[in-house]
Parts: C-alpha cells; sequence; structure tokens
C-alpha cells in the first residue's frame, strides 16, 4: 500500500466530506451551517490543493483546477460571512446566509468532481 496515495486519498474524500457538512441544512438559516465546519472545510480543501501540485498528468491538472475551484468558492464564502458579520450594517440574513450556502454548494460540486475522477483514476490503473 501507498502511504502518499492513502493521504492524498483521504485529504480529498476529508474535504468533500466538510464540505457536505456544511451544505446540508436550509439554506437561509445560519443555524444549520456552522462558521467552523466552512473554517475547516476551506483548510483541508487548501491541504488537498497543495498535495495535487505534483501531478503532472492530465488527471493531475483537472484534479488541480477542480480544487482551486472548490477553494475559490469556500474563500469567497468565507469573506462574504465575514463581511456581512462584521461590516455590513444589516448583519447576517437569510439573503446573505443563502448565498454563503451556495457558494458552499458550488465547491462541493467541484469536490465530487474531484472524487469521481479519483474514482476514475484508480479503476484506470495497471499493475
Amino acid at each position: 500500500m501507498n502511504l502518499e496515495k492513502v493521504v492524498f486519498g483521504f485529504f480529498i474524500v476529508l474535504a468533500l466530506t466538510l464540505n457536505f457538512g456544511f451544505f446540508l441544512g436550509e439554506i437561509e438559516n445560519p443555524a444549520h451551517h456552522n462558521v467552523y465546519e466552512l473554517f475547516f472545510a476551506i483548510v483541508v480543501n487548501l491541504i488537498a490543493t497543495v498535495l495535487k501540485f505534483g501531478d503532472r498528468t492530465q488527471m493531475g491538472a483537472v484534479l488541480l483546477a477542480t480544487s482551486l475551484v472548490a477553494d475559490l468558492q469556500l474563500i469567497t464564502a468565507a469573506v462574504v460571512w465575514g463581511y456581512a458579520v462584521n461590516v455590513s450594517a444589516a448583519g447576517m440574513d437569510a439573503h446573505v446566509m443563502a448565498s454563503i450556502v451556495s457558494l458552499s454548494g458550488g465547491a462541493l460540486l467541484a469536490n465530487i468532481t474531484s472524487v469521481v475522477l479519483l474514482i476514475i483514476e484508480t479503476v484506470n490503473l495497471r499493475r
């Protein structure tokens, strides 16, 4: 068993599951979406992105692209959350929360794509 591939797969799947955990719930209800879960999803997605930098294949390029999309979506969601809570006079309302969850939904789709590509690559491996 290759420990490097285990760690790589672990972080890709963990990024997906953390993102899914944040995304799940009523879209406009801030009580259903934990800010710390969003933070951990961002951190794990960034780690997964760094792990994808070494692969120079076409599949590696697509995996890196999906990871960069997920990072962009999640970081944007965090910026919107921070702006709503710390800067905006309106504060956190249903519309802002819906935007944050929608952005995390885009990241979730990118993470699902990444996991599907990882499974395809694993199935196509020849010994």
